[in-house]
């Protein structure tokens, strides 16, 4: 097998964390003598267009993303349909939101824990012609998620710090969206909400729980919808809904649907894995089993899902 290691020169404060990691994986690669590459990207998409030319080769190979969540996007996109790839992450970036299901960043990054991890399948979420591994959103958050960028450009805000600037941001423009939605086979409804979450995993905006009981490997989508609510009462519920908390709201539709469908007669900003559009129109359907996904060997996922402690069953704690 073939270790392709595609590092986002700029992950981390600064890029430190990606230029210290590239010795890691040098170390690491000749001492066990793997047939190894580092690429390191020059542009943006450039990740996704050197895992998509790494894939076609056919040859069994393991694509490391390393950097952040939009890092993993890129070569997630690229390497999809190829069923020679397995896709790694290690994690340097500012939010790392996907992979905090398998561990801490402290533990992911391990190189040697990478390199002797166990792929598995997992579940994928198609939106139009982009493919998202963590999440989709409409509303709010989504409006948000296409603010924060330019949050980020200020750097004294972390990726959590600048999320919660944004969040701040949107009160005052963005807490009213008409959406039609239509969840599987359901009639479509039209309702006045704050946002409309699908989660194939739990986090995201640099920390915010948003679907505390997604996993990405059970088939399903998590469908996370918060109806409209005076900015006040929002406000007040802002730690709650980041520390996963808001299933249980009378303000909250929560469900576990194949496809998700939204409509906005006026063009709304739609997040898919970080990356921001506008639209009218969504649709957010479930791929069963769609990527070969390396867990790190001092992950305890496998073994905390096989025993219960990582499930989508909710806790007396959530209550």
């Amino acid at each position: 097998m073939k270790h392709v290691f595609i590092v986002n020169p700029k992950a981390g404060k600064k890029g430190r964390d990606a230029a210290a990691i590239i010795p890691k994986i040098e170390e690491c690669c000749n001492r066990r003598c793997l047939d190894y590459v580092i690429h390191v990207t020059t542009a943006p998409n450039d990740g996704l267009e050197f895992a998509r030319e790494t894939a076609k080769s056919g040859e069994h190979v393991r694509l490391y993303a390393c950097g952040g969540d939009g890092t993993l996007y890129e070569v997630v996109n690229g390497s999809y349909g190829y069923k020679n790839v397995e896709v790694a992450a290690v994690p340097l970036g500012s939010g790392n939101d996907f992979i905090r299901l398998f561990g801490k960043k402290e533990v992911l990054s391990d190189i040697e824990a990478q390199i002797d991890g166990t792929a598995i399948d997992l579940d994928l979420i198609r939106c139009d012609d982009q493919i998202s591994i963590n999440e989709c959103s409409m509303g709010m958050d989504a409006e948000v998620c296409a603010k924060q960028a330019d949050f980020k450009k200020f750097p004294w805000l972390s990726g959590e710090a600048a999320y919660t600037v944004s969040l701040l941001w949107a009160f005052t423009k963005k807490i009213k969206n008409t959406f039609t939605i239509k969840l599987d086979d359901d009639e479509p409804f039209t309702d006045n909400v704050v946002f409309c979450y699908c989660g194939n995993s739990r986090w995201y905006g640099g920390g915010y729980m948003a679907g505390p009981l997604a996993l990405p490997d059970d088939g399903w989508l998590d469908v996370v919808i918060v109806r409209r609510v005076s900015r006040i009462k929002l406000l007040s519920l802002i730690n709650k809904y980041k520390n996963g908390q808001h299933l249980d709201w009378d303000i909250t539709l929560f469900r576990r649907v194949k496809k998700v469908s939204v409509h906005s007669d006026t063009p709304a900003a739609v997040n898919v894995d970080g990356e921001c559009k506008y639209v009218n129109d969504s649709t957010f359907e479930i791929i069963e089993k769609g990527i070969k996904f390396v867990v790190p060997g001092n992950s305890t996922y496998i073994e905390d899902r096989k025993s219960g402690r990582i499930s989508g069953e909710k806790q007396p704690s959530m209550k």
